[in-house]
């Protein structure tokens, strides 16, 4: 696995995840041609993103979970705030729309903070 991307399945999945602040979970199979092209975008992204909890599932070590998440087709990039799934997108994703996202996760963040203090 590469450096700043963990390996969850379905034992330590929800335990990972569950007090990350920003959480992007590759789910993803050997087999799958569009996952194997995703890898080193996933890399790049992880390496540019320490701030960000980067983990792979392979669906086929871990179906319990894929079943939990009703993953249908990979790669599925799901986004997760404190274990809560925000947006889970099918197919191969560039860097840049990845850091989006992410970064619209934080901003909300800073949008209801904002809120709740003007009140």
């Amino acid at each position: 696995m590469a450096e700043g991307i963990i390996e969850l399945n379905d034992t330590n999945f929800e335990q990972e995840i569950k007090d990350k602040e920003i959480a992007v979970v590759d789910f993803w199979a050997v087999w799958c041609g569009p996952c194997q092209m995703f890898v080193s975008i996933f890399e790049q992204f992880a390496k540019e993103n320490p701030d960000v909890y980067c983990a792979k599932v392979n669906v086929d070590d871990a179906k319990e979970i894929s079943g939990k998440y009703s993953i249908m087709s990979i790669p599925t990039i799901m986004f997760l705030k404190k274990g809560k799934v925000i947006k889970q997108q099918a197919g191969v994703l560039p860097v840049d729309v990845l850091k989006q996202m992410v970064d619209e996760i934080k901003w909300y963040r800073c949008y209801v903070l904002l809120v709740l203090k003007l009140k």
